[in-house]
């Protein structure tokens, strides 16, 4: 098989799942999504001669990179609207939502946007992506003992963030206290539960 041939292979099985990978990150703005996934298929054309016999999470190493790429244009381009005074903050134009918009689970995002952008990022490829330790190596660019390592401890601190919650999020009504649902996922995780 050719490098073209194994590339179109590659193309055709995940670029649907990149562009997931690409959305949720982007919280759907959809022209951005195109471009970062376009941008992401090109860098594999270019290197479709290094695509590893699991490109996957090689694919989702480039789309985190072209993601930052694209989160630093889009900083340049709010910070220039705003020297220009044509963006919608600069008008008074603010979009507020009302309790009853929060969506499911709101306090996990909550809790998860508490954390370093590196640990939220590994815990969406475990969790999003439903990668392995090993394919988690990959797409982080280290070694299996340091990707087990980093989504260890980003758990914790996800625990830990989750637990300072605790006490408002159990005084809200119609939701399960956090701490109760992670202490029973881990009971399970190590054979508890």
């Amino acid at each position: 098989m050719s490098n073209d041939e194994i590339f179109a292979a590659a193309y055709r099985e995940h670029y649907w799942a990149v562009s997931r990978y690409v959305a949720r990150r982007l919280d759907g703005r959809t022209g951005e999504v195109e471009e970062v996934v376009a941008e992401v298929f090109t860098v594999a054309w270019r290197r479709r001669a290094e695509l590893p016999h699991t490109p996957l999470p090689w694919l989702y190493g480039v789309a985190r990179n072209c993601l930052a790429n694209a989160v630093r244009g889009q900083g340049r381009r709010r910070r220039l609207l705003a020297r220009l005074g044509n963006d919608d903050a600069a008008h008074g134009r603010y979009i507020t939502s009302g309790p009853e918009a929060e969506p499911p689970g709101g306090w996990v995002h909550e809790a998860l946007a508490r954390l370093s952008a590196k640990d939220q990022e590994v815990l969406r490829l475990t969790a999003w992506e439903e990668l392995g330790v090993d394919e988690l190596a990959v797409a982080l660019g280290c070694g299996s003992r340091a990707a087990a390592m980093r989504l260890h401890r980003a758990r914790a601190r996800l625990r830990t963030e989750i637990d300072r919650m605790g006490p408002a999020l159990a005084t809200a009504p119609h939701r399960p206290h956090p701490a109760t649902a992670v202490d029973a996922t881990t009971a399970k995780e190590h054979g508890h539960g």
